[in-house]
């Protein structure tokens, strides 16, 4: 992603701040039901209790508010290149245990290995470079000890927008399956939105 694209989604994300203050529409989110929709979704990638997970993208640590909720023992590294997400997320959950949150771009930062990466939302943003997305998917899978879960907007149903992108499924469960043994494919949930699973381990 070039350096233009990366300062077009700062600018868009402080726009929305000023906007929407510190509701889930500053993320970009149009109600907090489609983030928990899918929270709920990414969370079946497996038994959660006790492991360790990275949130790429984490915004404002939403998905470890939803996690503390439903599963205990988790060690949690929440990355976003917001400096503005990074300081409400460290606010809000930066004094509980085994909870780290770091302000970079998970593209060109170098990722710890943990069990679990889970991303919602990171892969929503328009880039010129279509090799980003697959680049970016081989580097959170490579992170992941376990599994990779992550969304996309879904380009059968998404519509034309300046800054966001819808992709094809079958064409990313394809490239998917090029490096995982077990990849699901995950529709259904929301009109606009599909969630893939890439496991380490064959069914």
């Amino acid at each position: 992603m070039e350096l233009i694209e990366k300062a077009t989604i700062l600018h868009y994300h402080r726009h929305r701040i000023q906007e929407f203050s510190d509701t889930v529409k500053s993320l970009g989110w149009k109600a907090e039901e489609s983030q928990l929709k899918r929270f709920e979704v990414l969370s079946r990638v497996a038994d959660l209790n006790g492991r360790s997970i990275m949130d790429i993208g984490c915004g404002r640590g939403d998905l470890k508010g939803f996690l503390d909720r439903r599963v205990s023992g988790i060690a949690y590294i929440g990355i976003d290149q917001m400096p503005e997400f990074i300081e409400e997320a460290g606010a809000r959950h930066g004094h509980l245990p085994n909870t780290h949150f770091y302000q970079t771009d998970f593209s060109t930062a170098e990722l710890p290995m943990v069990d679990y990466v889970i991303a919602s939302g990171a892969l929503g943003y328009r880039c010129e470079n279509r090799a980003y997305y697959s680049e970016v998917i081989a580097k959170m899978y490579a992170s992941a000890s376990r599994a990779l879960a992550f969304n996309m907007l879904d380009a059968m149903s998404f519509p034309d927008h300046p800054l966001l992108v819808g992709h094809n499924a079958e064409e990313v469960e394809t490239f998917c399956n090029s490096l995982s043994p077990r990849v699901e494919l995950i529709r259904g949930y929301l009109d606009d939105d599909f969630t893939i699973f890439m496991y380490r381990e064959p069914c």
